[in-house]
């Protein structure tokens, strides 16, 4: 089981995580104190689950490789060096490129899920979270690149889970990217193409999701790009927000510390 009583948080400070009341996380936060992400399961990406990225390929998803829209949810795997936690300072791999930073709802899962059906799920999520789904920016969806999703730092989860109850409809928060202050994009996770109960049941169908895992409901079409010396704010509906800076490399690739 992995069990949220209210908000989870991990100072970086702190062995473990605290599982304290909305007051006191609040508190926390507004000392700028910097934390680890609050999970340490399997994080999972979803691709083309908003409706919008979904018809910005228009045609192409007639031709190959796709050559017909999804019919399963597409999935790629955070692995773990992408894991980080709130105000984490991200290394930019190519500042040119910069990094896209794709918000999404991070729905954590708190006991062992297999082929679960929609009129359930709700019952197999201990809560919610929001994460920084980082890569470089790239157009291309077939076969999820390693080398531009995965990079150290590159999935910022936090600052805390909230316990589900806490949550009462998940399916209708906005999502908001502030840079600096001052560029904001905003989104919703109304726009998904699987609501949260039909994308639980449909990746478990296939296989299984453990206690403390990760399903990502999905980026959003637009997702803004940050470059050296950016900051961006993540917000989700009423979760604490989830800071994150982008620095550049002060090391050449491949030398230890």
């Amino acid at each position: 089981m992995f069990a949220v009583a209210d908000h989870l948080l991990h100072p970086e400070s702190d062995a473990l995580p605290r599982d304290v009341d909305a007051r006191t996380a609040a508190a926390l936060l507004a000392r700028g104190t910097v934390c680890r992400a609050p999970v340490s399961g399997a994080v999972y990406g979803t691709l083309l689950n908003d409706r919008a990225a979904l018809d910005a390929l228009g045609d192409t998803m007639h031709a190959a490789p796709y050559k017909a829209p999804p019919k399963a949810p597409i999935l790629y795997l955070k692995p773990r060096n992408t894991l980080a936690g709130h105000r984490v300072r991200v290394v930019v791999p190519d500042d040119a490129a910069g990094v896209e930073v794709g918000a999404s709802l991070g729905i954590v899962i708190g006991r062992t899920a297999t082929r679960i059906s929609v009129d359930r799920a709700a019952d197999y999520i201990a809560g919610y979270t929001p994460v920084a789904d980082l890569s470089v920016p790239h157009s291309n969806v077939y076969r999820p690149s390693v080398r531009l999703r995965a990079r150290d730092g590159f999935c910022v989860v936090g600052p805390a889970v909230v316990a589900a109850r806490h949550v009462a409809t998940p399916d209708q928060l906005g999502i908001a990217v502030v840079l600096n202050d001052a560029k904001r994009f905003t989104a919703s996770t109304a726009s998904s193409v699987r609501n949260i109960a039909q994308l639980l049941a449909d990746v478990t169908d296939f296989m299984t999701l453990s206690a403390g895992d990760v399903l990502m409901l999905g980026v959003r079409y637009g997702s803004p790009v940050a470059h050296v010396g950016d900051t961006a704010a993540i917000t989700i509906g009423e979760l604490p927000p989830l800071m994150v800076s982008f620095v550049g490399a002060t090391q050449p690739d491949g030398e230890q510390p």
